[in-house]
């Protein structure tokens, strides 16, 4: 029997009765009856009640102990009176009567409450994480998290997967976000870098004649924080599979998640089978790569409309004959929504530094109009034909746009989710799973007008490439795809290029030599030299699983010591000054800007 407990704060039960027993934790709340002192008792795994009256010799010091201070409790279970069972815990049929106690741990004043999941100010949060952790919702999600890492390792493992771990320090890549770099001491001015993802490893896995490859691989990334992406460090499920094509990884990774989420929510899923959007489809209908399938709006382009002669809305006219779009959303039977509603959207987007939204709504009073700002300016029949092109029908109603094409998307992306929220049509209780395929292999730096990689530069393309093919780059299509959840990118994979004189091509169109290439890829390249499978993979990020399945909109509420939005540690006080002892033993010295 354990010096500390005989059970934990879970387990007593009513077969339990008169039972003398020892339990441990953490005083969660109290409550001075007076005579009587109710105390709630917490540890890992539940809460048990415990009472002590006035006459016990331990009732006044147990009345003045601090919340949160760890004590055992020795005393006999009973039952509580039908009035007071409390069906919330699993035990709370019984309680326990005090006997004795023992301060195990002592607590200070508390700097924020543990026994609520009050909204508390993240700074404090995050600088007094471990009482934070004790919370109970953010502590069952943590639960949750080492939960959803088992369930997927054991998948993988019975998928014919091997575990496999990569190094954490390595070189640095040119592609990609900003590199965390780490100085070496044994061989000075040069660095290493924390890996933005075991992708180069993963592959050299594959070239070694392994199979199936997995890990929770954690990656570092100097990127700048947002509610579904860690500052700093982030875990993902890193897998690779040799001779596969796309439908190979596509089959693993939704039986995978298809199971997953079917065992940690009681959400339902929209699709087990996963729809696979082109990228270019994306971003015609949703306006991202990201889309969330829960919203039933599509963006439609209904830019030939304005060549018609019998559209006078000039502005948007003028817009077209210099190349801009025009793209609309309709929404349907919103004929008798208020106009407030409509002005409301259009001022929303002014304030996301568009040029407003203009919209009308389809009429038919023994002919076919248009009601609002600029129905006046569309003839019948191009109202017929804006029908036809959006599907819509009388009483729906116009929201569009015009622009240059990438301020479009991002415009109309944000107002389909907007129209969305204020119409109430998505539905918070599924998840709606997507692949996101044929992206571009290449595309063109607005400001540089440099063609680069515009996803992952080790991808296969697609077809077989002829020299034509490569004079037009920015038309040929990659083995790449992303994995997409109620909006939420999950991951990225590709079909990877195995082929070295392949990749050289298409390195050259990014403005890399072979001697380059050589020199920053050198392993890659070298192993793909000495016959490479053809292989492929994904790694889906577990943060963002376990934030969805917590139904959480932060990932911060799922980590368990994440940093601020400044990348700062505010528990262990990093990142810290060294001392210069440690520069020169490292043979660096500082140059701080003002």
């Amino acid at each position: 029997m354990s010096k500390y407990r005989t059970h934990k704060c879970n387990e007593l039960r009513k077969q339990d009765l008169d039972k003398e027993i020892s339990i441990s934790g953490w005083i969660n709340k109290k409550r001075d009856h007076g005579n009587i002192l109710f105390i709630d008792l917490r540890d890992n795994y539940g809460i048990t009640q415990c009472i002590i009256d006035k006459e016990n010799k331990n009732f006044l010091e147990l009345e003045k102990t601090q919340l949160e201070t760890v004590v055992k409790i020795d005393g006999k279970v009973v039952e509580r009176s039908s009035e007071t069972v409390n069906k919330d815990i699993e035990t709370g049929d019984i309680e326990v009567v005090i006997n004795n106690f023992e301060v195990l741990g002592t607590c200070k004043e508390l700097p924020m409450p543990v026994f609520s999941d009050q909204e508390y100010a993240e700074e404090i949060r995050l600088k007094y994480r471990f009482l934070d952790l004790r919370r109970k919702k953010i502590h069952e999600n943590i639960i949750l998290r080492s939960k959803v890492i088992s369930f997927i390792r054991n998948e993988m493992t019975s998928a014919g997967f091997l575990e496999f771990q990569t190094p954490i320090l390595t070189s640095s890549s040119p592609e990609g976000a900003r590199d965390f770099l780490v100085p070496s001491r044994l061989n000075p001015g040069k660095f290493y870098a924390l890996p933005q993802a075991p992708q180069q490893f993963k592959q050299l896995i594959m070239v070694s004649g392994f199979d199936k490859y997995f890990q929770i691989a954690p990656c570092f990334r100097d990127e700048d924080a947002r509610a579904d992406r860690s500052p700093g460090e982030f875990y993902q499920l890193d897998l690779e599979m040799s001779f596969v094509e796309q439908e190979d990884v596509f089959n693993v990774v939704e039986k995978l998640l298809v199971n997953t989420f079917k065992k940690f929510s009681d959400k339902k899923l929209m699709y087990d089978q996963f729809p696979k959007i082109s990228y270019a489809d994306a971003m015609l209908k949703y306006g991202s790569d990201k889309p969330d399938l829960r919203n039933p709006l599509v963006i439609n382009d209904i830019t030939e409309v304005f060549s018609r002669e019998d559209v006078s809305f000039e502005i948007f006219k003028k817009l077209t004959k210099s190349g801009s779009k025009v793209r609309c959303i309709s929404t349907k039977n919103t004929k008798d929504k208020p106009r407030s509603f409509f002005d409301n959207i259009d001022k929303w987007a002014k304030e996301q530094g568009a040029s407003g939204l203009a919209y009308f709504t389809f009429e038919d009073d023994g002919e076919l109009s248009a009601k609002g700002p600029i129905g006046k300016f569309f003839s019948k029949e191009a109202l017929l034909e804006i029908m036809k092109k959006t599907n819509s029908e009388v009483g729906d109603s116009i929201f569009m746009a015009c622009g240059k094409l990438n301020e479009l998307e991002k415009i109309t992306a944000l107002a389909r989710d907007k129209i969305a929220q204020d119409l109430d049509l998505i539905n918070d209780n599924i998840f709606a799973f997507c692949w996101i395929v044929d992206y571009p292999m290449f595309e063109r730096d607005e400001k540089t007008n440099k063609i680069g990689f515009s996803h992952n530069p080790f991808s296969m393309p697609q077809g077989d490439l002829t020299d034509k093919q490569l004079e037009d780059p920015l038309n040929i299509l990659a083995y790449q795809y992303d994995i997409v959840c109620n909006g939420i990118e999950l991951s990225s994979g590709a079909i990877r290029n195995h082929k070295p004189e392949l990749m050289y091509r298409l390195f050259s169109i990014a403005g890399y030599d072979k001697k380059q290439v050589d020199e920053k890829f050198s392993g890659m390249i070298n192993a793909l030299s000495f016959g490479a499978p053809p292989h492929g993979g994904i790694a889906p990020g577990i943060d963002r699983i376990v934030m969805l399945l917590a139904n959480e909109k932060n990932i911060r509420e799922v980590t368990m010591f994440p940093m601020n939005q400044n990348a700062q540690d505010l528990m262990m006080k990093a990142p810290s000054e060294v001392n210069e002892e440690q520069l020169k033993e490292l043979n660096l010295a500082l140059k701080i800007k003002k």
